[in-house]
């Protein structure tokens, strides 16, 4: 993508981002795009300059707080700014006295009372300093139509003031599998809201089956959910044949992906699911949770066909049910997985995300009234 012809000079992109974007040992959906979109708006001419922000996010103490507050404020009049939504939608104290000064994008990749396991009084609190916060700024980002249009309707937002830049996908080679059918693989941060509980519920009525399920992702902020998930793996007599990984990046990420036969991804709330695109560039078919921005993920195929099945979330009944006709049904596994490198064909690249994203900037650029 190449600078636009309207802009007269290259403006700063301020991307103000949660502390540990770039570690290994946590990564995550949120993560990756934003990591991509500060790429691709560098390579398209836009200066970018990042700020990464160490803290509790959303919940974070005084001295955090303060600092937000302070980088913030240290920007000149009329900066383009763009704030990742953990990092601003539970602080407006420190963002609404700027909003008026600055031109703000958030950019949400989940809405925060969706996470799982909140009490209803921390979820109250936050949905309500979400809604603050975005009705401040002059533009939100969501990441896929679904979470566009609930933000808008929930927070009572103007539509007009909430963009779409859905994560793109980045090409991959075909995944061979291991043998068409037993590799299952999750790829998710193990915390309650991907539903790793459900999904080992769910393996653990398909003892009769050949099977493995690999879960790739970093441990949450809760280590206790950790060990209840290592502790029922074991209960479940199932230690043998579900593997948690850790966290995986790069080649190593690639490898496990490549091993593949079915990508599962059983979450309670999912605002897109980037891990589906993932696993459809490579040719992999997916069985997800209903849920969510994920049928925006998972699409179709050029022929209407889908690429996965999709089961209703928190019903481990479910999820066991499709696994075992996906282990049992050859011509199923042929037909999801044809479909999926159909549709693998279709999907967006990260440029496209960064094109969605520049063409809000610069809307925000021209604001009448602005000097930029």
């Amino acid at each position: 993508m190449k600078p636009s012809a309207a802009m007269a000079a290259p403006v700063p992109v301020h991307f103000v981002l949660p502390g540990g974007i770039d570690d290994p040992a946590a990564p995550s959906g949120g993560n990756v795009y934003d990591r991509r979109v500060c790429q691709g708006l560098t390579a398209a001419g836009w200066p970018v300059r990042e700020t990464a922000l160490p803290g509790a996010w959303p919940q974070p103490d005084a001295a955090d707080r303060t600092r937000l507050a302070r980088t913030l404020a240290a920007l000149p009049d009329d900066s383009l700014v763009v704030l990742d939504g953990l990092v601003a939608c539970g602080v407006p104290d420190a963002v609404l006295p700027q909003s008026g000064r600055l031109r703000l994008a958030v950019l949400v990749h989940l809405p925060l009372a969706d996470e799982t396991g909140l009490p209803p009084a921390t979820a109250a609190r936050l949905d309500d300093r979400e809604r603050r916060t975005l009705r401040a700024a002059d533009a939100v980002v969501a990441t896929s139509p679904w979470t566009a249009r609930r933000l808008a309707a929930h927070h009572g937002l103007d539509p007009r003031r909430v963009h779409l830049a859905a994560p793109g996908a980045a090409p991959a080679p075909l995944a061979p599998g291991t043998d068409g059918a037993a590799r299952l693989l999750c790829v998710a941060s193990l915390t309650p809201r991907k539903g790793h509980d459900l999904l080992i519920e769910a393996l653990s009525g398909l003892t009769g089956l050949s099977w493995d399920c690999e879960f790739a992702g970093a441990p949450g902020p809760d280590p206790g959910y950790v060990a209840e998930l290592r502790e029922t793996v074991a209960r479940r007599g199932l230690t043998r044949r579900v593997r948690l990984l850790g966290p995986r990046t790069g080649a190593a990420l690639h490898r496990t992906y490549a091993a593949a036969d079915l990508v599962v991804l059983a979450s309670r709330a999912e605002t897109y699911g980037m891990v589906v695109t993932e696993a459809l560039a490579r040719g992999t078919p997916v069985l997800a949770t209903d849920v969510g921005g994920v049928p925006d993920a998972l699409g179709r195929a050029p022929d209407g066909s889908l690429p996965g099945v999709l089961v209703p979330p928190g019903d481990p009944g479910a999820l066991a049910a499709a696994l075992r006709r996906w282990l049992e049904d050859a011509a199923l596994r042929h037909r999801l997985r044809m479909s999926a490198r159909r549709r693998r064909d279709m999907l967006a690249g990260w440029q496209t995300t960064t094109q969605s994203l520049a063409g809000v900037l610069e809307q925000l650029r021209r604001q009448p009234g602005r000097t930029a």
